[in-house]
C-alpha cells in the first residue's frame, strides 16, 4: 500500500541577525502524516504507532487540545472558526515523531485542503518549554503558487531570548517531493530571526523509517538538547533576556484573517 504520509529529512537553519550574530545547523526529519491514514499507519507498520509505544509513534496528546483521539475533530473546529469550508478534504500534519517515547516539537504545520484537494489553511501549531501551545490558523487566499507567504503577530512567548513584541512571516512550500517552512521573526527595529527547514520525501514504510532511525539517532532527544545548547551559546554571548510571560491559556488558537497579514490586529 503507497501512503500519502511520507518522511522528510533535510537540515534545520536558524540564523541572528542581532544584538550577535549566531548561527546553527541541524540534520533532522519530519513526519508529514495524512490524519486520516494514521490507524492504517498503525497497522500496517512495525516501527510506527499510533497513540501507542512504538520506536516512532503519534500521539494525539503532542497536539492541539490534547484529547486522544480528537486531534481531525479539533482542526475541523479551528477551520469552521475561521469560516473556510474543508468538509471531505485531508489534513496532512507535519511534525516531529516520538521517538522511544519522547518529543519536543518547536513547530507543527498543518496543511489543510477541501474536498478538490485544493489548499485551503494552514495552521501553525508554536510550542514552547513551558508545555504552552498557540495554534495560528491562517487561510490561502488567491491561487495557490509554488511558495504561499502568510504573516501574523507573535502571540505566545517562546524564547527568553526573544522579546514578545514580533512578527512572524511565514514562507511555506507545500509538501511534494520537497517541503520548505521558512519563519522570519522580526521586532520594532527590524529582521531579528530566520529559522527554517527544508526536506526531501522519501516514502512512508518500515524501511524508510529505519533508515531514519540509523542516519539521526535519538533525534528528538537531540532537539530537545541542542535548544538548551543554544540558550547556553546565546547567554555566553551576552544576548539580552526576556522573562516568560504566561499564556492566558495552556492550549489557544488564533484565526488570522487577511487583514491581521497586513498588519492589522488578528482576531
Amino acid at each position: 500500500m503507497t501512503f500519502r504520509s511520507a518522511i522528510y529529512a533535510g537540515d534545520v537553519v536558524h540564523s541572528r541577525m542581532r544584538p550577535r550574530r549566531h548561527r546553527l545547523h541541524y540534520r533532522v526529519f519530519s513526519l508529514l502524516v495524512d490524519l486520516d491514514e494514521l490507524e492504517s499507519l498503525s497497522r500496517r507498520l512495525r516501527l510506527f504507532g499510533y497513540n501507542r509505544f512504538s520506536l516512532f509513534s503519534f500521539y494525539d496528546a503532542d497536539h492541539g487540545r490534547g484529547e486522544a483521539g480528537g486531534l481531525r475533530r479539533w482542526v475541523s473546529e479551528r477551520l469552521t472558526e475561521a469560516g473556510i469550508d474543508a468538509e471531505g478534504g485531508r489534513v496532512a500534519l507535519l511534525t516531529y515523531p516520538r521517538v522511544l517515547g519522547y518529543v519536543f516539537n518547536p513547530l507543527s504545520v498543518y496543511f489543510c485542503y477541501d474536498a478538490k484537494d485544493r489548499l485551503v489553511a494552514i495552521l501553525h501549531e508554536v510550542s514552547n518549554t513551558f508545555s504552552e501551545k498557540h495554534t495560528y490558523v491562517i487561510p490561502v487566499t488567491g491561487e495557490v503558487q509554488e511558495t504561499i507567504e502568510q504573516a501574523c503577530d507573535k502571540l505566545m512567548y517562546v524564547s527568553p531570548f526573544i522579546p514578545m513584541d514580533c512578527r512572524y512571516h511565514f514562507r511555506i512550500a507545500p509538501p511534494e517531493e520537497r517541503v520548505l517552512v521558512r519563519i522570519a521573526e522580526e521586532d520594532s527595529e527590524g529582521p531579528l530571526l530566520i529559522a527554517s527547514f527544508a526536506g526531501e520525501r522519501r516514502a512512508m514504510s518500515d524501511r524508510g523509517l529505519f533508515k531514519a532511525f540509523m542516519s539521526h539517532p535519538l533525534m528528538t532527544w537531540k532537539v530537545t538538547g541542542g535548544i538548551y545548547y543554544e540558550a547556553l551559546r546565546l547567554w555566553w554571548k551576552g544576548m539580552p533576556l526576556f522573562r516568560h510571560e504566561k499564556a492566558p491559556q495552556r492550549y489557544a488558537s488564533t484565526i488570522v484573517l487577511p487583514q491581521a497579514q497586513n498588519g492589522d490586529n488578528p482576531q
